[in-house]
């Protein structure tokens, strides 16, 4: 079977995708490595949406939250359902290792099958692959890029890297399980983008001492039980069990570019598309959802991307009607 359109990633913005190819009656195939809205479900266990709920419906199917702020536990419910009732075509946990375009379509290799599409869209996110800090001693059992539950940390040393809403949400969490928590800052304080509720929070149990932080700060080495910081002041050394670094998250950009998709140069590595119609300077290649952005993750998220696949398969349907 050759598809109209074959969706990499299988979170919200490629799930809707995959709702919008179905009202076209377009064939289509979401392929996702993991499960379903993999990303959300390897988010920590208690994370609350700086997005109200009707922010993340998509395909206009409510989603019916019990706070103004709905959980991952209610945001993984919302898409679960979607899928399983709209019957939506994805396969799950299968890897796409291979994209190549031949003779006008897109040959799309995975662990498991090869498939054949007219077109391509890319919604792969930007959670897998962590920005390192790139110092030695990274590669230890001890240094984390993603944190799941505050009960594991309880009664322990914890250094938190980064200053935006997962480190934050981190600290405090921890903080509030029994660890004692210290922040390493790049910057001169707790990012601007933090959650409005949790930034005064933070900001206060810095102020009276209940967490540390070490503003204009780096870490320059990790150890097995201590971690040397650089600081204004000189160098640092911190007793320490475990090291979480929070400091975000980058696209898989290896994946766009060997398939030919241009990024900038700036230093943003933003692909080149049409914002128009989503498509990128590789002919009947789409981009949809965060990817968009390049370094720049916190461009896109659901409600701004919810657009994308009703442009998308606008586009895919004029091409399709052309060729008739």
């Amino acid at each position: 079977m050759i598809y109209d359109l074959i969706i990499v990633g299988g979170g919200p913005i490629g799930i809707a995708c995959g709702l919008e190819a179905q009202k076209q009656g377009l064939k289509y195939l979401i392929i996702e490595k993991g499960c379903i809205v993999n990303s959300l479900y390897h988010y920590p266990e208690g994370m609350t949406f700086f997005s109200t709920s009707d922010k993340l419906e998509i395909d206009d199917i409510p989603f019916i939250s019990k706070n103004a702020k709905p959980y991952k536990s209610e945001a993984l419910e919302y898409y679960r359902r979607i899928v399983t009732n709209k019957s939506l075509n994805i396969n799950l946990f299968e890897k796409v290792t291979l994209l190549k375009k031949t003779n006008g379509q897109f040959r799309v290799q995975t662990d498991i099958a090869q498939y054949a599409t007219n077109n391509l869209v890319l919604a792969t996110g930007f959670y897998d692959i962590p920005n390192l800090l790139n110092v030695p001693g990274e590669g230890l059992t001890k240094v984390k890029h993603y944190y799941d539950n505050a009960h594991y940390y309880a009664q322990q040393k914890i250094i938190v890297v980064g200053a935006n809403n997962s480190a934050v949400d981190a600290a405090l969490e921890i903080y509030r399980k029994g660890g004692d928590v210290t922040m390493i800052i790049r910057g001169e304080g707790i990012g601007k983008r933090v959650k409005y509720w949790a930034k005064p929070d933070i900001e206060n149990r810095i102020k009276e001492g209940s967490i540390k932080a070490y503003y204009n700060s780096t870490i320059e080495e990790i150890k097995d039980k201590e971690v040397i910081i650089s600081t204004r002041d000189g160098k640092i050394k911190l007793d320490n069990d475990y090291v979480l670094a929070l400091t975000g998250y980058q696209p898989n950009f290896s994946f766009l570019e060997a398939i030919g998709v241009e990024l900038s140069t700036d230093g943003k590595k933003i692909p080149n598309y049409d914002p128009n119609t989503m498509e990128t300077n590789v002919n009947g290649l789409f981009l949809a959802g965060v990817v968009c952005g390049g370094m720049e993750t916190h461009k896109w998220f659901i409600e701004n991307s919810r657009v994308h696949p009703e442009m998308i398969m606008n586009t895919i349907l004029k091409k399709k009607k052309q060729l008739v």
